[in-house]
């Protein structure tokens, strides 16, 4: 096992979590009421691009990062691990970005055969996603504090959702991106 990066049982670190994953849902919800009216010189939806390639490193990391962890090869793990927490944090960012900059976008094809495919994965993805955060950053100080056991019981949980989460961000990329408007 590794040792310990940071204290075990803190509860400043749990407030910092909930104030984190509270404050995050809080910006995604205000932004998406707002859409800022501003020319980049690009197409904005290459944010929306950037956040399909993120989710999907992120689906790899997840797997790999599984797989360091069941062959015991903790550090890789760890190093994988936040690696993956970076990039979701990057995704946010980029999300709460493209949201303000684009808007809303509705799926076209409500008579297409996709559609109910395309519902069933936006509405199981986002709640999801909402509660994955927090789910991430005890599982990740559960791990720093070396509390492996609480960690490895948390991640049960955590991981697959995680990767729901991630692989469905992606194909909710996919389903949608044809009805992006152009924004030049």
């Amino acid at each position: 096992m590794l040792t310990p990066t940071l204290k075990r049982n803190d509860k400043q670190a749990n407030i910092i979590i909930w104030a984190a994953s509270i404050a995050v849902f809080a910006l995604v919800a205000i932004t998406s009421k707002y859409k800022l009216n501003l020319d980049l010189g690009f197409n904005i939806h290459l944010f929306a691009l950037i956040n399909a390639i993120i989710n999907s490193t992120v689906t790899v990391l997840l797997v790999a990062g599984l797989l360091a962890a069941k062959s015991k090869n903790f550090k890789l793990h760890k190093n994988i691990m936040l690696l993956a927490i970076l990039l979701s944090s990057l995704f946010l960012l980029s999300y709460v970005g493209h949201h303000l900059l684009a808007g809303e976008t509705i799926y076209g094809g409500a008579h297409d055969g996709r559609y109910k495919l395309y519902l069933f994965i936006l509405i199981t993805h986002i709640p999801l996603a909402t509660i994955i955060l927090p789910f991430a950053l005890f599982t990740a100080y559960r791990a720093l504090s070396g509390d492996y056991e609480r960690h490895k019981k948390l991640s049960r949980i955590t991981w697959p959702l995680w990767l729901y989460v991630s692989i469905t961000g992606v194909l909710v990329y996919y389903f949608i991106s044809p009805y992006y408007v152009p924004h030049i």
